[in-house]
């Protein structure tokens, strides 16, 4: 292993200390406290999350390109840098920009980690699992290296967060929720203006009232009855990102919902405690200063600590409209909170209780206030259609439809819809046309959002400004200039006198529609955002109401305890980790198409298994030409193997041309990540059956089959036996072995090899082997195909390994009655196991969670040698 010193090497290299604020590469074996990890928050050439574990007096170093992801099935993109410098984990700022890595970054996030094994062994074979205790980040976590591609240089990773309870369906929700440093409180954007940089803050206040709120100036609430101070040693909820709205086109209809107001304003999540409250925006920005008087009305409430949600509006004849909360805040005014959820209450966890139960306790706590600030959101059971209409009528932008029993969840989840009477959305400022109006600094603004790392144009807005307004965006607009358009296009007309600008302002716009062309129509400036960060603006659609009510009705965190059971006991738990329509960002056409009727599993949830399997899957068989078992109707007694690909073929299974013993070329299949398993699955793909050798070393296979295939008739047992004593048999001759249950009736007895032996030699020591062994026990082993000879006995089937044979793939479902899964054990766990299908989907997924059973394979540097094969030749 290259010593600390040397491993900053490449770090020092690349940078010039003499231009750049970043510390110098200097090892330092002293650990503070226990393994140090963070995250910096890094917009560069484009926006990433470095992430970083202490370990041998450096931080080790992944770019994570798209965040850090809470959902287990997201398995985000990690490639690997240089080691930084211990003192690294301390830089906050901005790096100039032709400088390598020139642009600002954020401590996002900061903590520790602790190694689950050996991190050394972990780092070296490809596999690093630990915990994280992070102040956003926490629970377990793996990093796992992908198989590099041929002429490949570097190395990428996967990071992917595991199920516990710190995982969460909605996996973007702790980027969106945490737009602020940990440690200075800033933003990117005052980061990147220099703003704060010597002192370490979290939105202090120099308001009073909020200072007092804060610091505890305002004295505990009185018990009502005894006349007690009460709560002083209580300790303030932390934030949880809020839940949110799916954009419907109509109401839901019956019982199972409410219908509230929606407000106009801004989203808070309140943190009381001992007389304290604190207000965070959506995004977990603490704006306690901006809503002190609804901060200290919070701190009254009668409890020890409760989390409370609701949405701060102006409380003025403009009604809950956002340019009048806008108003209110910079030029003063009566601004209340709507309370329509209680999260947690005197310590104890509610978000798993139904909403009308979490409502019913805030009502009661709201009853002591005085209610002239903090307000309860009422709501209407049932007729959300008629509620609608009223609120349009009354001007109002529309309603909040929530299921009535469900949990309160973090994110999109699709049990909270919101229904609009007129268009409203966020978009990002990226430029203005300027006016030829004396003293009217700009004529219109240009507008986008987001789709992925391309601004795409939406249109332009000139109506909404007073002067006032026009002359704090023109202010603004004078620090952001660019020369080069943000936008990925903008139509000729409007970019030919444009003045353009850095993307980092979010504005809202209400408009009457979409043109054609998708452009904005007829809009209205409602004011700047101030609680949302430009890059997380994505044009926001409408989707059909009955297949959100549907995704929400299915999903099994609604569902009674009864309901979980059954669905595990069926193997369809898998099937509710995400929502919709789209696995792995592949759409999936006819989702609901029913593949195993007992079980009652899904396409849809076909797919979502293949994804979370994806990683244990593709370590044995990414990068191996790969033969499919497609039933494309569905049907499992209507399937064919296809081991060519054909036209049509989606771009995300790759294709190697391979010479077969004919002498012709032909396009055989190959996989390599999750997006290629899931494509497979769009097609009509069940099983996975893979070559013994890597594309890239077809010559050289790197795993010996055995397939022990029991005639009818034949016990469990009796292949399980014949299974230990091959493993025996095998270990004589040195060479180690791992348990496949087939998902049949059979088991693989599977040997790793290092890829230096032939097809040849391979074939030959297998064969050889195969019939030693039928020769010595004939009544139980027979070694050739022969279906006569094959009766009551086991056939060693060692056909497998010949060129362009193929056996099924490790975490394959088959398509067999049931969904069996072949499926790794370990020879300790073997002797318990009673079926060669004993295990399905759900099982499959329990087991991914804990130790790999092939782990300790990854470590043999085994061989074939010419004296094994002479030695059963």
């Amino acid at each position: 292993m290259a010593s600390p010193r040397s491993s900053l090497d490449e770090y020092n290299r690349k940078r010039d200390f003499s231009k750049t604020r970043e510390p110098k590469g200097e090892p330092n074996r002293k650990a503070n406290g226990g393994f140090r990890y963070l995250v910096q928050k890094h917009d560069a050439t484009r926006l990433h999350y470095d992430f970083r574990l202490e370990w041998d007096g450096v931080l080790k170093s992944w770019a994570v390109t798209k965040g850090p992801s809470v959902n287990p099935d997201d398995k985000r993109l990690a490639v690997r840098t240089e080691d930084h410098p211990m003192a690294y984990g301390d830089f906050e700022g901005t790096i100039p920009e032709k400088q390598y890595g020139g642009g600002t970054v954020m401590l996002w996030d900061t903590g520790r980690w602790d190694p689950v094994g050996d991190p050394d062994e972990g780092l070296k074979e490809g596999k690093l699992k630990f915990r994280l205790h992070g102040r956003r980040l926490t629970g377990g976590w793996t990093l796992v290296r992908m198989r590099p591609r041929q002429g490949e240089k570097g190395e990428n990773w996967l990071l992917i967060k595991e199920q516990d309870d710190a995982a969460m369906e909605d996996g973007d929700g702790v980027l969106e929720g945490n737009l602020t440093s940990v440690v200075s409180g800033r933003t990117m954007g005052e980061i990147a203006e220099g703003k704060g940089e010597r002192k370490k803050r979290v939105w202090q206040s120099s308001t009073s009232a909020a200072e007092n709120v804060r610091r505890g100036a305002i004295a505990p609430r009185k018990d009502r009855v005894s006349g007690k101070a009460r709560g002083t040693g209580a300790k303030l909820p932390a934030f949880m990102p809020p839940q949110l709205a799916t954009l419907v086109s109509t109401p839901p209809a019956g019982d199972d919902w409410v219908a509230e107001v929606k407000f106009d304003g801004y989203r808070l999540m309140s943190s009381i405690a001992g007389g304290k409250a604190v207000c965070f925006t959506r995004t977990g920005l603490d704006w306690t200063e901006k809503f002190a008087d609804i901060a200290a009305a919070l701190a009254g409430l009668n409890c020890e600590s409760a989390l409370i949600d609701g949405e701060a509006v102006a409380a003025n004849d403009e009604g809950s409209t956002f340019s009048a909360l806008q108003k209110a805040l910079k030029h003063g005014g009566r601004i209340v909170l709507y309370a329509f959820d209680l999260l947690s209450l005197d310590g104890e966890d509610l978000t798993g209780s139904p909403l009308v139960e979490r409502k019913d306790a805030l009502r009661d706590l709201l009853a002591g206030g005085d209610g002239s600030i903090v307000k309860f959101s009422e709501h209407v059971r049932g007729h959300a259609t008629d509620v609608f209409r009223s609120m349009c009528r009354a001007g109002q932008e529309g309603i909040i439809a929530k299921r009535a029993g469900d949990p309160y969840r973090s994110g999109r989840v699709g049990s909270w819809l919101k229904v609009k009477c007129t268009r409203r959305q966020e978009f990002v400022i990226g430029g203005y046309s300027p006016s030829d109006k004396k003293n009217r600094p700009f004529a219109s603004l240009l507008l986008g959002t987001f789709e992925g790392d391309r601004l795409v144009y939406r249109g332009r807005v000139g109506t909404g400004f007073d002067e006032r307004t026009m002359e704090e965006l023109a202010g603004l607009f004078a620090k952001r200039r660019r020369k080069a358009s943000p936008f990925a296009a903008v139509p000729p007309e409007f970019s030919h006198d444009a003045v353009w600008l850095k993307p980092d302002l979010v504005t809202e716009i209400d408009f009457a529609e979409f043109t054609d062309d998708g452009h904005i129509r007829h809009g209205s400036f409602e004011g700047l955002r101030r609680d949302k960060e430009a890059r997380s603006v994505v044009l926001e659609q409408e989707k059909k109401t009955a297949e959100i009510v549907a995704d929400a009705t299915n999903t099994v965190e609604g569902k009674s305890s009864g309901e979980k059971a059954a669905a595990k006991r069926k193997g369809t738990d898998v099937t509710e980790r995400s929502t919709g329509d789209r696995v792995a960002g592949i759409a999936i056409t006819h989702p609901e198409r029913v593949l195993f009727k007992e079980e009652n599993i899904r396409k849809i949830d076909l797919a979502r298994y293949y994804s979370a399997v994806s990683g244990r899957l593709l370590e044995h068989a990414g990068g191996h030409p790969v033969s499919l078992i497609r039933c494309p109707g569905g049907d499992i007694e209507h399937c064919f193997f296809q081991k060519h690909a054909s036209d049509g073929f989606p771009e995300e299974i790759d294709q190697v041309a391979i010479t077969e013993s004919s002498g012709k070329t032909e396009n055989y299949m190959m996989i390599t990540d999750e997006k290629g398993l899931v494509a497979a699955v769009q097609m009509g793909t069940m099983e996975f059956h893979i070559w013994g050798a890597s594309a890239a070393r077809l010559e050289t296979p790197d795993r010996l089959v055995f397939d022990l295939d029991p005639d009818a008739g034949i016990g469990f047992s009796e292949v399980r036996a014949a299974a230990l004593e091959l493993r025996d048999v095998l270990d004589a001759v040195g060479l180690r072995t791992v348990p496949l249950l087939t998902g049949g009736k059979g088991i693989h007895v599977i040997v790793p090899l290092a890829p230096k032996a032939e097809w040849e030699a391979v074939k030959t020591f297998a064969k050889g082997l195969a019939q030693r062994l039928a020769d010595a026990s004939p009544d139980r082993y027979v070694a050739t195909m022969s279906k006569a000879k094959r009766k009551g006995r086991i056939f060693i089937d060692w056909l497998r390994n010949e060129r362009g044979a193929t056996a099924v793939a490790p975490y394959s479902v088959r398509a067999r009655r049931g969904a069996p899964v072949a499926t790794p054990v370990t020879w300790e766990e073997l002797a318990d196991i009673e079926a060669a299908n004993a295990f399905g989907m759900s099982e499959v997924l329990a087991r991914i969670e804990s130790a790999d059973p092939w782990a300790p394979a990854r470590k043999w540097k085994q061989s074939l040698t010419d004296a094994m094969v002479k030695a059963v030749g």
